[in-house]
């Protein structure tokens, strides 16, 4: 009965729990207790009363026992049942027998709770906890992600630099005026500057703009809000702060102070005259004063010497020949070797390759050209022209100043004769002499040395004994059959012959063999060869 009365609670709870769809996976379930009142069998005890036999005689030999005995009875009692109860899970409701979720503005349990999130964050519907949108954060999503940080949750790290601010909520780089890239790492581009690199720069000449600012960095020579204007005169360089170093009116060059020299000078710093017989810019022009005119160095006219005249000096005072106070005495010059003579002194101006007072010497040895002023540069006894230096080279020697020796196999005057020499002889480069090798001698070496000689010019005697062959190149023996050591001077050792002892005895019953043929020396009372016969009885 009680099982039956606990069954019917059961089936009608169930039903009760069974109004929403079980197949519904927003449907969820738990276990709550509950009271039944049931009637329920048990064991009653009851106390039974028998006899045994027993040694008691007082009682005939019957002794009474107790023992507890049970037997059903019936009664009312509380039974605590369990049963699985159905509903919608936390963030869903009731809407016929389905679970619908939350909307976004509800949570908890039937979706009775409002939700408190801002700035676009997802409201969780079971717990009613903010999910922040990528760069909020706090209990509400209120507020933005801390400078440096952004993303879900602002757990990424800004990767901005140079002072540019991130975006929260995508990283993105706000850079800072005067630079630009992915994180701002770069400085803005040639040619711009400010914000986000928008604005051009005026700077002119190859200035340089600041990248923030726009202010203009003018480069060496140049100044101005915009490099327009080039260095004041007598400045240059950086900032035009260097002064100029040019001398003679020279101008330096605004951004470099290279001088500019006027007419007439040269050098770094325009300190220089221009070198004797030129002038002009840069001492370029070639000037045109005859008889030791002077040249001005900056307009090139002729200064003349005493006794010419003429815009470039060429005219005499004094006709040709003569000289002196009213060009009364006559010239001494030697008129082949003369350029001209002084028409107030008289003195000579030679021709090239002649000197002394009246122009009838020679240049002197090592000396050439006007005024026999330059020194000659032939070498190895080479003749030097007086008039133009050039070499003409001594036997033996070749080249523009004979510096260079005749190749193997030539010699003589320009080293044009072949050399005749034979066997490995050399030849003389200045006179073509052979200087043969050890073993050679002759006039072009193709004579062996005598017997009995070697070494150079076969002035070497042999040592070699017994007829042995002399080396003519290094005086080597070569020995004759028979014959041992440096000079021949050992016979072969018992028991060997012929050449370089290389052969062996075949002899018995000998006193050895004849070291170059190999005969054997019988003993006494033997012949035959090899010695094996015994001689034949008388």
């Amino acid at each position: 009965m009680a099982l039956f009365v606990a069954g019917l609670a059961a089936s009608f709870l169930l039903q009760a729990t069974l109004a929403l769809n079980p197949e519904d996976p927003n449907v969820c379930s738990h276990w709550e207790s509950y009271a039944v009142t049931v009637q329920e069998s048990y064991a009653h005890p009851f106390d039974q009363i028998y006899y045994t036999r027993c040694t008691d005689i007082l009682n005939w030999f019957k002794c009474t026992r107790h023992r507890i005995s049970y037997k059903t009875a019936y009664r009312r009692g509380l039974r605590t049942m369990y049963r699985r109860r159905s509903q919608c899970c936390p963030g869903y409701y009731e809407n016929g027998d389905f679970c619908i979720r939350c909307d976004s503005d509800h949570w908890g349990p039937h979706c009775s709770n409002r939700c408190q999130c801002q700035n676009g964050a997802l409201c969780n519907p079971i717990t009613g906890a903010c999910v922040c949108a990528a760069g909020f954060r706090g209990w509400r999503c209120e507020e933005l992600c801390a400078p440096g940080t952004h993303g879900k949750g602002c757990q990424l790290p800004c990767q901005c630099r140079h002072g540019a601010s991130c975006d929260p909520r995508t990283g993105e780089c706000l850079c800072a005026p005067g630079y630009t890239g992915v994180y701002c790492e770069e400085l803005c581009p040639p040619g711009s500057h400010g914000a986000h690199c928008e604005l051009r720069c005026p700077c002119q000449n190859g200035g340089t703009c600041h990248h923030i600012t726009g202010e203009c960095a003018c480069p060496p020579g140049w100044t101005g809000a915009v490099c327009a204007q080039p260095c004041p005169p007598g400045t240059f360089g950086q900032n035009c702060s260097q002064d100029c170093p040019c001398h003679h009116g020279g101008q330096c060059d605004h951004v470099t102070g290279q001088c500019h020299c006027t007419a007439g000078y040269m050098g770094d710093r325009c300190q220089e005259e221009c070198p004797f017989g030129t002038f002009g810019f840069q001492c370029s022009q070639r000037c045109d004063c005859h008889n030791r005119g002077q040249c001005s160095p900056s307009t090139g006219a002729c200064e003349c010497e005493p006794g010419y005249k003429g815009p470039r000096c060429q005219e005499r005072l004094c006709p040709e020949g003569l000289h002196g106070p009213g060009c009364l005495l006559p010239c001494p010059c030697d008129p082949e070797n003369t350029i001209s003579c002084h028409p107030v002194t008289g003195a000579c101006t030679c021709q090239p390759g002649w000197s002394g007072h009246h122009c009838n010497e020679s240049c002197p040895a090592g000396y050439y050209g006007d005024g026999c002023q330059l020194p000659c540069t032939c070498q190895n006894g080479a003749d030097c022209h007086s008039v133009t230096g050039s070499c003409t080279c001594a036997p033996g020697f070749m080249g523009e100043v004979c510096a260079v020796p005749c190749a193997a196999g030539t010699y003589g005057p320009n080293c044009s004769s072949v050399c005749s020499c034979n066997n490995g002889g050399t030849c003389s480069p200045v006179d073509g002499s052979c200087t043969c090798r050890e073993g050679w001698q002759g006039v072009d070496c193709t004579l062996p040395c005598p017997s009995g000689t070697w070494g150079l010019n076969c002035n070497e005697s042999c040592a070699c004994a017994h007829g042995a062959a002399c080396s003519p190149s290094d005086g080597s023996c070569t020995c004759t059959p028979g014959w041992l050591g440096d000079t021949c001077e050992l016979p072969c050792p018992d028991g060997t012959f012929g050449l370089n002892c290389s052969e062996r005895c075949d002899c018995s019953h000998a006193d050895g063999c004849d070291p170059v043929t190999g005969h054997c020396c019988c003993l006494a009372g033997w012949t035959g060869n090899p010695s094996a016969l015994p001689l034949p009885r008388s």
